[in-house]
């Protein structure tokens, strides 16, 4: 069974869109095995997104991820990470295919409402950065 990582980012979050994104993962075969609501600090963002540090959107990113709480999950099923990638639309939320995620919920690049692992090697690694293996049922 393969695992991903989903984060429900703020702009979705405050727009109260929570349920109907879960909604979609579940509808589509993924199943949450954990789930939690928080509140990053810039540190905590920070780090999580260290990999785009040298990028010039990496400062307004984190301050955008801390800007109000997220959702963090952990999503299994067949494909998972693959399934999640599909259901989320691409990263840009107007050229996202009708009926994706970002097409429905987001306002735009920057604020794209939600992030999911792009290999099943980050997967493993952004599931840990977020969830001890107590919290994974």
């Amino acid at each position: 069974m393969e695992q991903t990582l989903s984060i429900i980012k703020p702009d979705a979050v405050k727009k109260g869109v929570i349920g109907k994104i879960v909604d979609r993962f579940e509808s589509n075969g993924l199943r949450v095995a954990a789930m939690k609501k928080m509140q990053l600090d810039a540190k905590k963002a920070g780090d999580f997104y260290a990999v785009h540090a040298e990028r010039p959107f990496y400062g307004e990113l984190v301050e955008f991820m801390t800007s109000g709480p997220v959702v963090v999950m952990v999503l299994e099923g067949e494909g998972a990470m693959a399934k999640n990638r599909d259901l989320m639309g691409a990263t840009n939320p107007k050229e996202a295919a009708k009926g994706t995620i970002r097409a429905d919920f987001a306002d735009s690049i920057d604020a794209n409402a939600v992030h999911g692992s792009d290999s099943v090697e980050n997967a493993a690694n952004e599931i840990k950065f977020f969830f001890s293996k107590e919290e994974i049922v």
